[in-house]
């Protein structure tokens, strides 16, 4: 199940560049919105979400249910492990908050939802949590991929996933200036 995880993992982090990159434009207004191949994509992306949320769950359940039999639970010792899962949720019920944003329509017809302060909080602390979730995950991902070289790579990923996740949140800002000042 592990090594199935890892592969949804890498077709999400894929999928996500894409979207990031394409709703960054988006957000900037550099990029013309309603693309239909980039919506089939970002649905794909949440089914593969919500496929590697169970996974997440069931192993963490399984984590949990090792330590009660053992009785010993290792808390501080498990902390990275307790990061991965707790941004995880977080980014689960960040992203319900991000469909809701940016799924506005009414009668057939897109409309913007209203994108104020508290919208552009929770759309940073996405990113935040999705920052977190992926720079605590990606050494385990590379490792399970059988790579030996892991620092190599690893440095290499988090500088390009760290733009990326720079520049989608540049671009909530600046959609939200946008909504301020039009």
């Amino acid at each position: 199940m592990r090594k199935w995880n890892t592969l949804l993992s890498i077709c999400i982090i894929i999928l996500f560049l894409i979207h990031a990159v394409a709703g960054g434009f988006q957000l900037m207004g550099l990029l013309s919105g309603g693309n239909v191949i980039l919506s089939v994509l970002a649905k794909i992306m949440l089914v593969f979400i919500i496929i590697h949320g169970v996974i997440g769950i069931k192993l963490t359940w399984d984590s949990i249910a090792a330590c009660k039999k053992s009785g010993v639970s290792y808390y501080k010792e498990n902390r990275l492990f307790w990061a991965r899962r707790i941004s995880g949720f977080a980014i689960i019920i960040f992203i319900l908050i991000h469909v809701i944003l940016f799924l506005g329509k009414n009668d057939g017809v897109y409309r913007l939802n209203y994108f104020g302060t508290l919208q552009l909080a929770t759309q940073i602390l996405m990113v935040l949590s999705l920052a977190v979730h992926i720079i605590t995950n990606i050494n385990p991902m590379i490792i399970s991929f059988g790579v030996s070289k892991i620092k190599e790579y690893a440095v290499d990923i988090l500088v390009v996933l760290s733009a990326i996740l720079l520049f989608t949140a540049v671009g909530f800002v600046i959609y939200y200036i946008r909504w301020i000042i039009w």
